[in-house]
């Protein structure tokens, strides 16, 4: 296996309350990867601290090989939508664009190609009709999607999605989805923090379990069983896994 990313005992804590405590995971490359787990149980965390938005009070960070500082430009990254101020007054074009920072510089021109970039970006995710409007007008599903526009401007190996399918409806959790798969099939590398069970066999590749530490990981078929799940998730578990299909 092809390693895209890989953590060595990646500890962090705020203030002296540890959120992740010594994990080891490899991230396959070409693949897409579910991180899974109750509330509370650190997985947005171990995104931030793997692009370092959050201090690491311990462990290492490998993203092909290298450390972060050398590699950013190869990473995208669409956080939750809970997190951003969907008030500022932008419109939908220039979010898509604030993904070609890196090209274009802190001052750099916006060329006919940067906006046929955007374009083209804001159509693979359904969203080329709404490129003038501000963001704050959209619903929580149209802007999840104009942020994964911006991610896919950003033309990255890496893709790090936190709770991409949080809140959105059905037509764009499968939009959603099927752009992901397209990223998977042109080689790049998908990691996304999930929370619907039911969904890990048929969306994912692979699967990390997590509740403060890993618990499980690998191949779908062979780490998403019923015993990961009741060691990841305990009491709190209602639901099954069925045959190797997720759960029902």
């Amino acid at each position: 296996m092809t390693v895209a990313l890989s953590v060595r005992g990646l500890t962090v804590a705020y203030a002296q309350n540890p959120a992740i405590t010594a994990v080891d995971a490899d991230f396959a490359a070409g693949a897409m990867t579910a991180i899974i787990g109750p509330n509370g149980a650190g997985k947005s965390t171990l995104l931030r601290a793997v692009l370092g938005l959050v201090p690491r009070r311990a462990g290492e960070v490998a993203i092909f090989g290298a450390p972060l500082a050398r590699v950013r430009g190869r990473i995208a990254y669409v956080p939750q939508r809970a997190s951003v101020d969907w008030d500022f007054p932008t419109r939908v074009t220039d979010v898509v664009q604030m993904g070609l920072y890196r090209q274009l510089g802190l001052l750099g021109r916006v060329h006919r190609r940067h906006r046929a970039l955007a374009e083209d970006c804001l159509a693979r995710v359904g969203m080329a009709d709404y490129a003038t409007r501000q963001i704050g007008q959209l619903s929580g599903g149209q802007q999840q999607r104009v942020f994964l526009a911006r991610a896919l401007a950003q033309e990255a190996d890496l893709y790090l999605l936190d709770e991409p399918f949080a809140g959105v409806d059905a037509a764009t959790e499968t939009a959603i989805i099927g752009v992901l798969k397209g990223l998977r099939d042109a080689g790049r590398t998908v990691v996304a923090v999930h929370h619907d069970l039911a969904t890990v066999a048929g969306y994912f590749d692979r699967v990390l379990l997590m509740n403060g530490r890993a618990i499980a990981q690998g191949p779908v078929a062979t780490a998403f069983t019923p015993d990961a799940l009741q060691a990841t998730y305990g009491g709190r578990l209602a639901l099954a896994p069925t045959a190797g299909q997720g759960v029902a």
